[in-house]
C-alpha cells in the first residue's frame, strides 16, 4: 500500500464540526465549492467528502482508508471496519445523538407495540426494521427523503428520527415514546488499511491529537501561587486531571501549582482557591490534552 492516506470527512451536518476539531488537532481542512476533495496541509492524507449515510460502506469496502461518521450509519449498513475511537460531537452540541419513535401528540399510540399494523417513517430503515422484528412487532417501515417530523399522521402513523434537543419534534406536535438508541461519531478504519503498518500509525496519529483536541475544549489550565502552609487546603479543593504539578519559587514559603479542570468547574472551583489562599489565580485555554 502506498503511503498516501484516503480519508473521509462528512460531508452535510457534520461536515463544519468536522473540519473545525481537525483544525483544532492541528490540521487544515479547506473544502471550497462544489469539490468533494478539499484540500488538507498533510502531503500525506487525501480528502473526500462523503455523506455519513455512506462513509461505512466506502470504508468497508475500500475506496476509503478510513472516515467519520456516525455509529447510527456504521449500524445501519451493517458494516465490517475497524471501530478507532469515539469522538463525542455533532452539528449542534458535544452530546450525543438520540434515535427516537416519535407520534403526534394527540395520537392514542403509547409504546411500540400500539403500532402493530402501521407505518413508520425513517432514514433509519434498516435498523428500524430489524428493532421492531426482534419485538416481533408486524410494521410496514417506509424511506424518507427528508421534513420526516411532519409525515405524521397524514403520511405515517409513527416516525423514527434523530435528535438532539427535541425542539424540532416538539414544534412539529410530536411526542417520544421510546428511544431506539443513542449514537455519537465514529473514526473508522477499513481492515486492511488497518493492518497496513503505515497507515495504522497514521491512523492512530490522527485518533490520538483528534480525542486531544476534544479533550482540549471541555477543559481548562488553572495556574496559581500558594503558601506552603496553605497546598493541604488548596488541593482539598482543586479536582484535578491527574495530581497536580507543583514547581518551588523563588520565596521560599510559596510554591506555584498547576493543574487542568473540566471548564465546567472553573466558576465555582477559583472562588474556592482564593479562599483557601490561593494566588495570581490564571485561567488559560489548552490546544490539546493527550493522556
Amino acid at each position: 500500500m502506498s503511503n498516501k492516506l484516503k480519508l473521509g470527512i462528512p460531508k452535510g451536518s457534520l461536515q463544519d464540526a468536522t473540519i473545525a476539531l481537525f483544525e483544532h488537532a492541528g490540521w487544515r481542512i479547506y473544502a471550497s465549492g462544489r469539490s468533494y476533495f478539499p484540500t488538507i496541509d498533510d502531503a500525506e492524507i487525501e480528502c473526500m467528502l462523503v455523506r455519513a449515510q455512506e462513509m461505512a460502506r466506502y470504508v468497508e469496502h475500500g475506496a476509503l482508508d478510513a472516515g467519520l461518521t456516525g455509529n447510527d450509519w456504521v449500524l445501519e449498513n451493517q458494516s465490517d471496519v475497524e471501530r478507532i475511537t469515539s469522538l463525542t460531537y455533532s452539528k449542534q452540541s458535544r452530546t450525543r445523538v438520540k434515535w427516537v419513535l416519535a407520534v403526534p401528540e394527540d395520537s392514542p399510540f403509547e409504546k411500540p407495540e400500539d403500532l402493530a399494523g402501521k407505518t413508520i417513517a425513517t432514514e433509519l430503515v434498516e435498523f428500524t426494521k430489524r428493532y421492531f422484528a426482534a419485538k416481533n412487532i408486524p410494521v410496514k417501515v417506509e424511506f424518507s427523503w427528508g421534513a420526516t417530523e411532519v409525515k405524521p399522521p397524514t403520511l405515517a402513523d409513527a416516525i423514527v428520527e434523530v435528535t438532539e434537543t427535541g425542539s424540532s419534534l416538539r414544534a412539529n406536535r410530536l411526542r417520544i415514546i421510546e428511544t431506539l438508541m443513542e449514537s455519537e461519531t465514529q473514526f473508522i478504519a477499513n481492515k486492511a488499511a488497518w493492518a497496513d503498518p503505515w497507515k495504522r500509525s497514521k491512523i492512530e496519529t490522527l485518533s490520538m491529537m483528534l480525542n486531544g483536541a476534544m479533550d482540549a475544549q471541555i477543559q481548562v489550565g488553572l495556574m496559581l501561587n500558594v503558601r506552603k502552609a496553605d497546598l493541604d487546603k488548596v488541593i482539598g479543593v482543586l479536582p484535578a486531571l491527574n495530581s497536580p504539578t507543583i514547581s518551588h519559587l523563588q520565596d521560599p514559603d510559596w510554591v506555584a501549582l498547576n493543574t487542568i479542570l473540566d471548564n465546567s468547574l472553573v466558576r465555582d472551583v477559583i472562588p474556592k482557591l482564593k479562599a483557601a489562599g490561593g494566588a495570581g489565580i490564571v485561567e488559560y485555554p489548552l490546544s490539546k490534552v493527550v493522556l
